[in-house]
């Protein structure tokens, strides 16, 4: 960079993020037109074009796709740098997090989880957004600043903390007749299958058991969360396989039995996620910490009896 003024970088950041000369004007509080004239002399000063048109777009070129990285890391050590340190600094900082759980975290955990992080942050606030099956750059563009849940199409850079380990198990109301005789492969399949739609459209480790067991699963609705399948399954004939802990949370509540399933699927690891540029960043620090301690509160106590207070208002 022979002649770029510092005070570009933020500019440069902005513009390889959004990719748009608009939305990077709106993030730096500029106009449009300043922010043509930050990217003209990134360009002179760089003697690449940065962004070219592709149609109605602007596209990055093979050198801001090698800067991007860099210059997001120069940003958070510069804004971590001039920042004052301590306690004093977290309890002055406005820090909003977006966190990307799956659906119904927030109503389980998100009040605990606010009243947590605010004893180090009073300031902070929380903003869950639910999974997304194909968006797999949001923490590395900086959209998310934590991802939960049990990903597997993380980048390589990602770092991650194992929460805990989650095992399926089927779920029917009470009295189906599912539950009056032992369950096979054969019987299981067969039943109307309630199915939670997964972030990734890979094969689910159940549906895979049950293809070498010769029978597959007859799936006639999806929603988007467990507790979703769990409402679907107290109010029908529809089985459902969730993940063990939310059973326990809600299933004398909701009047439903569960059962092991009859084919050894694997334990799941639920892990926190999040970009390598926030692992000194005492906020996103202490927000980890406050998440790494829900999962063993999870169906106990008053979050258990706000669960199933939420669950059976809907």
């Amino acid at each position: 960079m022979k002649s770029l003024d510092l005070n570009l970088l933020a500019a440069l950041d902005a513009l390889l993020s959004t990719g748009s000369v608009s939305a990077a004007a709106q993030r730096m509080h500029l106009s449009p037109p300043a922010m043509s004239h930050a990217l003209a002399r990134i360009r002179e000063a760089l003697g690449d074009p940065i962004l070219v048109r592709a149609g109605r777009k602007l596209m990055p070129t093979p050198r801001a796709v090698e800067l991007r990285e860099p210059v997001r890391r120069l940003i958070g050590d510069a804004r971590e740098l001039m920042q004052p340190g301590g306690a004093s600094q977290l309890a002055r900082m406005r820090r909003e997090f977006v966190l990307r759980a799956p659906e119904g975290a927030g109503i389980v955990y998100g009040a605990d989880l606010l009243a947590l992080l605010q004893k180090a942050v009073p300031l902070a606030t929380l903003r869950f957004i639910p999974e997304s099956d194909s968006d797999a750059m949001a923490l590395r563009d900086g959209r998310i600043d934590l991802d939960i849940g049990t990903m597997h199409d993380r980048g390589p850079e990602i770092q991650t903390s194992l929460l805990y380990e989650q095992q399926l198990v089927g779920v029917a109301r009470a009295g189906h007749p599912l539950l009056a005789a032992r369950i096979t492969p054969k019987r299981f399949a067969a039943e109307p299958h309630v199915a939670i739609t997964r972030r990734t459209r890979a094969l689910e480790p159940l549906d895979s058991l049950l293809a070498d067991a010769g029978v597959a699963r007859r799936v006639v609705l999806s929603v988007p969360s467990a507790y979703g399948a769990l409402m679907a399954a107290a109010r029908s004939d529809m089985v459902a396989c969730v993940p063990d802990h939310m059973v326990r949370t809600v299933a004398a509540a909701l009047g439903l039995k569960s059962f092991k399933l009859p084919v050894a699927v694997p334990a799941e690891q639920v892990v926190q996620a999040w970009h390598p540029r926030l692992d000194a960043d005492t906020a996103h620090r202490c927000l980890r910490e406050c998440v790494a301690t829900l999962p063993t509160s999870v169906s106990h106590g008053p979050l258990r009896q706000r669960a199933h207070k939420a669950l059976l208002a809907g």
